[in-house]
């Protein structure tokens, strides 16, 4: 028998605590039971998202939540610049391009970071720019954006509002949502809340909401308005995955009871783990600025990385992830997002090394793991 280790940037891990929730008789989902419930939902992810403002809960996929955000707070004939860098900030540029907006893309080298200059410098060349969109955490890369700095660029503006990808952020970076004036923030399920894929969340704040009475783009199902009039009644405005939504209140709880700071130290020191350990065997950090969701990292010359994610899984049973589109074959991503703990860092770098001597890279077995270990042995906060 071989045992299976998810240790991939998403999905994540699920806690006993929400697989027992949603083994549950299932409840109605107009019912006074779901209503107290999500009611508590809708104040622990405020809690999260460090904001006043509603943050609503919809069935769908983390694509689907920031498409909603698009269409909902713009217009059809509106300029969205969207900052790329990789395959998630250059998507959110494509769907504004399928509704007919004009698009205008901030190049960056996938793995570099965005420069608050070089945005400041595209607004000024566009001042009709209604929306900047960005992944903080582009999954893609590995790569972590200056999200605050990025932030008061936007602002400063005036006009643009600024839409933030938080699907491998939230939860994992602060990222306070009213402090740094981020307009929109969406994250998704199955990412650090630790839940299967199926539920989008999407704040606003009242610059947002302003640009909804005026938006013409066509929506029945991401209508937020309708979603936002239904959630200040602990409802939803259609049916929503109702057992998902009990596994949630009981993941937010387990991040309560560790606490905002605690979480994200956890998800501080298991990324510093993983990079230790993949640089300890011969591979280099691809990401200009490392994201704590996920270390991206290119493997030593003459090794295929397809192979090593291969090998990792079907002979080790560690699932990571590999590269996408161009980085196929020369990138692997290793997730430490979610309900990750030490042991899972320690599993993922000794299966990543025998999976690199297979693939015939020249390495020392237990040079990796030393390295988790040294930077799990120093005290805490160093």
């Amino acid at each position: 028998m071989q045992k299976q280790f998810l240790i991939a940037p998403g999905p994540t891990p699920v806690p006993e605590e929400a697989r027992l929730a949603m083994a549950r008789e299932l409840m109605h989902h107009r019912g006074p039971v779901f209503k107290r419930l999500f009611g508590e939902v809708r104040k622990q992810l405020q809690w999260l998202f460090e904001t006043q403002e509603e943050v609503l809960t919809l069935t769908c996929s983390g694509t689907g939540a920031f498409e909603a955000a698009i269409i909902n707070f713009t217009r059809r004939e509106d300029t969205l610049i969207a900052i790329g860098g990789g395959k998630f900030g250059e998507r959110w540029g494509k769907i504004a391009g399928a509704y007919g907006m004009k698009v205008v893309t901030l190049d960056i080298p996938w793995g570099q970071t965005a420069k608050p200059e070089a945005l400041r410098d595209l607004l000024a060349a566009h001042p009709e720019c209604a929306m900047v969109t960005l992944s903080a955490s582009e999954t893609s890369t590995g790569t972590y954006h200056p999200v605050e700095e990025l932030a008061a660029v936007v602002r400063a503006h005036g006009r643009a509002l600024f839409a933030v990808d938080g699907i491998t952020a939230v939860g994992v970076h602060r990222l306070p949502m009213d402090a740094w004036g981020i307009d929109v923030l969406v994250s998704g399920s199955q990412k650090a809340f630790g839940i299967p894929p199926g539920l989008g969340f999407v704040a606003a704040n009242a610059r947002a909401w302003e640009r909804y009475e005026s938006s013409n783009h066509p929506k029945y199902y991401f209508d937020l308005g309708r979603e936002r009039t239904n959630h200040v009644q602990n409802q939803t405005a259609f049916t929503p995955a109702i057992s998902l939504v009990v596994a949630l209140h009981e993941v937010m709880k387990l991040m309560q009871t560790e606490g905002l700071e605690a979480l994200i130290e956890r998800h501080r020191l298991n990324a510093c783990a993983a990079q230790a350990g993949v640089q300890a065997l011969g591979c280099r950090l691809y990401p200009e600025v490392a994201s704590y969701s996920t270390t991206a990292a290119v493997v030593p010359e003459g090794v295929d990385a397809q192979q090593v994610v291969r090998a990792m899984r079907d002979r080790y049973g560690v699932t990571i992830a590999g590269g996408q589109d161009h980085l196929a074959s020369s990138v692997f991503r290793i997730g430490h997002i979610g309900f990750i703990d030490r042991s899972d860092m320690l599993i993922a770098i000794s299966a990543l090394e025998f999976a690199l001597r297979d693939a015939g890279a020249k390495i020392e077995i237990g040079a990796g793991l030393r390295a988790v270990q040294n930077v799990y042995a120093q005290p805490v906060g160093q």
